[in-house]
């Protein structure tokens, strides 16, 4: 069973209230291989919400804030706690989360000054999956 990123099945859950449709994703779910989730919905965040990014000090300590510079680091981490709690109880080791977000992304994130620039590193939810030995990949290596 995988994980996948709500916004790639089709979801309008992504910050601006969008979505990113993949088909390779959305047929995951279809043949009953996958579930989808929203991290920032799980820690109850709107659709729409700000855009946010993860902004990293020189002790390496995160922080994602958003465009306004509210910080909503307790949100994001509450979000991939229960995404990590949904992954154990349905015994997922895979998730394809969605490129550059302050969840999901993987490998690349948007480095925490609104400018379009990324940097590497992963999500918050990306992270903590990791740590807690879930394979995670994005919908650019399907």
């Amino acid at each position: 069973m995988y994980l996948v990123s709500a916004c790639l099945t089709g979801v309008k859950c992504r910050y601006d209230g969008s979505d990113c449709a993949n088909r390779i994703v959305q047929d995951m779910v279809n043949r009953g291989v996958a579930f989808p989730v929203c991290p920032e919905q799980l820690a109850g965040l709107p659709t729409p919400r700000e855009a946010c990014e993860i902004s990293t000090d020189e002790k390496g300590n995160k922080k994602v804030v958003g465009k306004s510079g509210r910080d909503y680091t307790q949100e994001y981490r509450e979000g991939a706690e229960r995404t990590l709690a949904l992954c154990k109880a349905k015994g997922v080791n895979e998730a394809i989360l969605k490129s550059n977000s302050p969840s999901c992304g993987c490998g690349k994130i948007f480095d925490g000054t609104f400018s379009g620039k990324g940097v590497k590193g992963d999500g918050i939810t990306t992270e903590l999956l990791k740590k807690n030995g879930i394979q995670v990949k994005t919908e650019g290596d399907l």
